[in-house]
């Protein structure tokens, strides 16, 4: 080895970083006057390669080890496949609505736990206050989770978690009811109006309620126009006339009356409303899922028509049916007019849609469309800066 490349090797790497960059003289020719030299070449790069390192700095052990050995050591950058599936932070949780929602749930069944426990007698008191107890437990265990899940979601267009919400909080209220009619119905003789009104103005309070809060068109940020927000909210109000009118038809069940309705007629009606009260409003949170952020109101006929079919329709049958043939004189006629008003509008709308459909010429939403780009030269021109000849006149 020279001696030129052995005093360079000597030196400290603060001075050895001043210099140019280190090259190693090829390994194929051995010298003969070198004491210990290797005969095998390969053998002898990859010592002195080891001695340059030990010698060096971190940042210059790279320039020494060659390019074949830093093409090994270096890293491949990611994929963009897997640059998609990195994990997104979740969005914030609006911790008011969380409150609401859950205390607004509990509320409703710890009251439908004291109507249980207050229609039990003796010994079974006891046991029944336990029961619904541990029933309550369990429920606030699972609703800790969902409730989060739907502060969450608040804000975004997606109304999954609230579907989820809304189906557990009916399927459990509205069980807990049926017990409840059931023990008026064995007890005839006591008619405490007060208690049973008081449990129909509940219900009608609560349900309605709770849709509103998952709902929550005060937290659809994306929805800018004043316009569709009302629009939005119109919508809305139609589904919560629909659930009052389905809950007047079950408080008939527990009301008291002077005649009651067999026990076929009774089993259909109170399984029908339990059955609109969980699918209608689920189908309303999903269609304004499915619209995402672009919502537009007069688009969401699923549940209109819907409804105009499950409730509309079938409660004027159902009241009709009562009065006629049961004699009912507990029979609603202001939600049998309301029922037949909401059938023309709905016919109405829906043929003012379709003709909308038809006139309106096929492309892009006007809502959702961008404006048009101007030329490449021109927007070139137009971002330029003026030259300073330009701005004199301009400022004179």
């Amino acid at each position: 080895m020279s001696t030129k490349v052995i005093k360079t090797f000597c030196l400290p790497w603060p001075a050895l970083s001043a210099h140019k960059p280190l090259v190693v003289p090829s390994p194929s020719v051995p010298e003969p006057g070198e004491a210990g030299a290797l005969q095998d070449p390969a053998t002898r790069h990859s010592c002195r390669v080891t001695e340059v390192q030990a010698s060096l700095p971190p940042a210059t052990c790279q320039d020494a080890a060659g390019p074949r050995d830093a093409r090994l050591r270096r890293t491949p950058a990611p994929s963009a496949k897997k640059q998609e599936f990195r994990m997104v932070p979740p969005p914030p949780v609006s911790k008011p609505h969380v409150c609401l929602s859950t205390v607004l749930i509990m509320t409703s069944l710890v009251l439908m736990d004291a109507y249980l426990v207050e229609q039990s007698q003796g010994s079974r008191k006891l046991g029944i206050c336990v029961m619904v107890a541990v029933g309550d437990i369990c429920f606030l265990l699972v609703l800790r989770y969902v409730a989060i899940w739907v502060g969450a979601e608040v804000k975004t267009a997606k109304r999954g978690y609230a579907m989820i919400l809304w189906f557990l909080y009916v399927f459990v209220l509205e069980i807990k009811v049926y017990f409840v009619y059931q023990n008026y119905k064995a007890d005839r003789k006591s008619l405490d109006l007060i208690a049973r009104k008081a449990l129909t103005l509940l219900l009608s309070i609560c349900i309605p309620a709770l849709y509103v809060l998952l709902v929550a068109t005060e937290h659809m940020e994306y929805v800018r126009t004043f316009k569709k927000k009302e629009d939005l909210r119109n919508r809305l109000f139609w589904v919560i006339v629909d659930m009052l009118d389905v809950l007047d038809i079950q408080a008939n069940l527990w009301e008291p009356q002077k005649k009651g309705l067999p026990l076929w007629a009774e089993g259909i009606m109170f399984f029908y409303c339990y059955i609109l009260l969980l699918v209608l409003p689920c189908v309303s949170l999903c269609e304004i899922s499915m619209q995402g952020i672009g919502i537009v109101p007069h688009r969401m006929m699923l549940y209109p028509m819907l409804s105009m079919l499950t409730v509309n329709i079938t409660t004027i049958f159902i009241r009709g049916s009562n009065m006629v043939f049961f004699r009912d004189a507990r029979v609603s006629s202001i939600f049998m007019g309301k029922n037949m008003l909401a059938i023309g509008m709905k016919v109405c709308m829906f043929v003012q849609y379709q003709r909308h459909q038809h006139h309106t010429p096929p492309g892009p939403d006007p809502q959702h469309s961008t404006p048009a780009q101007p030329p490449t030269g021109l927007r070139k021109a137009r971002d330029q800066p003026a030259c300073p000849e330009e701005l004199a006149q301009d400022n004179t």
